[in-house]
């Protein structure tokens, strides 16, 4: 590998060098020489470091962007095309948390920041693209996750581009696919998700922006317990009507993007939910919700706000609660001071406001900070720092804070498959108060204590 990496320099040397001979008949002094080597060995080192920046940028999450043909010309390639994303690990608890979080928390699985402090699982996929005779460009994908005790089917879709000529972007797709999740990466928070079986076009072109829109409903998911079972009394089965069906909870979902104002790219999203006859008639019910995204992206870095309204759900409006509305807004984004010292950042708020049920209403405060500093193109150290309170309208507060140092060795092989291994000690302490006060305990300050081994990959 090192005499690779050296090869570019060797040549440009060479390179440098052929005029020496040709000009022979006047001699150069040795400074001249020198001068004309280090000038070559400078723009080699430059040419390599500006392609390897290039991959970086171009590089795409595989669980936020959809593995879907996004233009006409496309190169198909051959057999199948095997993408996922997957951490696994030993996390060995010392305190009093395994994985440090406050309660009453809805902002993300690791609200508190999602460094050393996430357990293992995995998505799998596997897509075939073929190119039609008329030019249009199928892909059938198929995926399976592992994020608990049992795998689980979440994609078994088809899609088509290129199919018509007035919108050869158009993308139609139909079956069970991930569908309208954005991903914030920090706090590992899907701040919408409506994932399901149904059908739908992105990438419409309207002219002035790319509208998607669709028609989803939720699966109709099994309960796993664990039963008594003969000679296997430990077998885990599921329970209480599975199937692979609708669900009775549909959604009608809508996004306007590709919209510019000046330096601020605009998305809108729109989403209707409501129940079929699946559903008893006691419990059927409608929600919406709406949410803006501005963004910026500098030569040092990407900011983002995002702001969401729902009216009798959350972050989905697949599941309703009559009276419920919920406002979430957030500024996230990522600076880069130089190539080697970098931070992420991000500033959360989450109003959860009931009118039925006023005992849940609070409202969600979090900040979360990670500077990273990459020694090479291998060895980076980050420290991840977060925040959170959770602030009740009757009786109290839960609080928080985590701080994860991590040491990291990343396996760069190409822009599309960063696996990295990581080693990290994570320290926190959390206040219940809200929650022992209800419960009529006395307050338990939560001390933790964690270390461990993790591999990331995304491909």
């Amino acid at each position: 590998m090192k005499l690779i990496k050296q090869l570019p320099l060797t040549m440009a040397v060479i390179a440098a060098l052929c005029p020496i001979s040709v000009l022979a008949q006047e001699p150069m002094t040795q400074e001249q020489i020198d001068q004309i080597v280090a000038k070559a060995v400078d723009k080699a080192l430059a040419d390599r470091d500006a392609k390897i920046e290039a991959a970086r940028l171009n590089r795409t999450d595989t669980l936020v962007t959809p593995q879907v043909p996004t233009t006409p010309d496309m190169s198909v390639p051959l057999g199948l095309k095997f993408t996922g994303y997957a951490r696994y690990g030993a996390h060995f608890q010392a305190g009093d948390q395994k994985y440090i979080g406050v309660d009453g928390s809805y902002n993300g699985s690791s609200a508190i920041g999602r460094l050393g402090n996430e357990g293992n699982g995995g998505e799998f996929q596997l897509t075939k693209i073929i190119k039609a005779d008329n030019g249009a460009i199928w892909d059938i994908g198929v995926m399976i996750d592992h994020w608990g005790d049992e795998v689980n089917l979440k994609k078994a879709y088809a899609g088509v581009t290129n199919l018509f000529e007035a919108q050869p972007n158009a993308y139609f797709w139909a079956g069970r696919d991930f569908h309208q999740r954005p991903q914030q990466g920090i706090n590992d928070y899907f701040w919408m998700n409506h994932d399901g079986q149904g059908a739908g076009v992105k990438s419409l072109d309207l002219g002035f922006a790319q509208l998607d829109i669709a028609a989803v409903a939720a699966v109709d998911q099994c309960d796993p317990e664990m039963i008594e079972d003969g000679d296997n009394p430990s077998r885990i089965s599921c329970t209480g009507g599975s199937g692979t069906g609708d669900k009775g909870n549909y959604a009608a979902t809508s996004k306007l993007h590709g919209i510019k104002f000046g330096p601020i790219d605009f998305e809108l999203y729109a989403n209707y939910g409501f129940d079929s006859k699946a559903i008893d008639s006691d419990e059927r019910s409608k929600a919406w919700q709406a949410a803006v995204v501005l963004s910026h992206t500098g030569d040092n870095g990407v900011n983002k706000i995002i702001t969401r309204y729902s009216d009798h759900s959350d972050n989905s409006v697949y599941n309703k609660t009559n009276g419920l509305h919920t406002v979430y807004a957030s500024f996230e984004g990522n600076y880069k001071f130089t190539q080697q010292a970098q931070i992420e950042y991000l500033l959360a708020f989450h109003d959860y406001d009931n009118d039925d049920l006023t005992q849940d209403n609070r409202r969600n405060y979090g900040a979360i900070v990670r500077p990273m500093y990459f020694w090479n193109d291998i060895h980076s150290t980050w420290l991840e720092a977060g925040y959170q309170r959770v602030d009740y309208e009757n009786d109290g507060d839960n609080k928080g804070w985590k701080l994860t140092l991590s040491q990291n060795i990343s396996i760069a092989m190409g822009p599309e498959f960063r696996p990295m291994l990581r080693f990290y000690v994570t320290g926190g302490q959390v206040d219940n108060n809200h929650t022992t006060r209800i419960a009529g305990e006395p307050n338990t300050q939560l001390d933790s204590f964690n270390v461990g081994a993790m591999w990331e990959a995304w491909w």
